[in-house]
């Protein structure tokens, strides 16, 4: 669930950072808008009422830990459009006549897409904490569905008897977000080298 939701938000925030960035004026109100207002609000909050309106599914959870990452990836996206935008091999594209949605494709998002991809490690990791927090909350993928925070909130009432059924599920949890953290380090460093040279 994490990396479909990952995907979503990836692909939903590069595609408004890259216009928001490369055409700028109106895009640019309507990005700062829309970003502030779905950052403005509490995720945890925005995905209860989510969860709450809909029956919680999957699907619902996906598109919900989806729309909560967005705005990140739409940030980073748009700052690195900007940046590319006036650099000269774009503006030797220009000149050649190539159109928008050709320079966007070929010659800026390949370029924008490098810092993207490694931070979407982190944003995984974010969002397993997140689906994790709504099941133990009992507002996650229903039962029988498989799910961490699920299966810790069900540990709970016989915790001093079996705490195994705690400490399992809670150890994978821990280890998973720390694995996708260190991976998400090790990308942010090897884009800080490529950048460099």
């Amino acid at each position: 669930m994490a990396i479909g939701a990952t995907l979503l938000a990836m692909v939903i925030g590069t595609a408004a950072g890259l216009i928001a960035g490369y055409f700028r004026r109106a895009f640019d109100v309507v990005f700062d808008l829309s970003t502030n207002t779905i950052l403005a609000f509490p995720p945890l909050i925005l995905l209860i009422a989510l969860v709450a309106l809909r029956e919680p599914s999957a699907v619902t959870l996906a598109i919900g830990l989806g729309v909560v990452g967005a705005p990140t990836f739409a940030r980073i996206t748009r700052a690195n459009t900007i940046a590319y935008a006036e650099r000269e091999f774009v503006m030797a594209a220009k000149s050649m006549g190539s159109t928008s949605a050709r320079i966007l494709r070929r010659e800026i998002l390949p370029n924008a897409l490098l810092p993207v991809v490694s931070f979407a490690t982190v944003v995984a990791a974010t969002l397993v904490v997140a689906e994790g927090s709504l099941s133990f909350l009992g507002l996650g993928v229903p039962p029988p569905a498989p799910s961490w925070g699920g299966m810790i909130a069900a540990g709970r009432e016989s915790l001093y008897e079996n705490p195994a059924l705690v400490l399992v599920p809670g150890v994978f949890f821990f280890l998973t977000v720390f694995s996708l953290n260190r991976v998400g380090d090790w990308a942010r460093g090897r884009v800080g080298r490529e950048s460099s040279l």
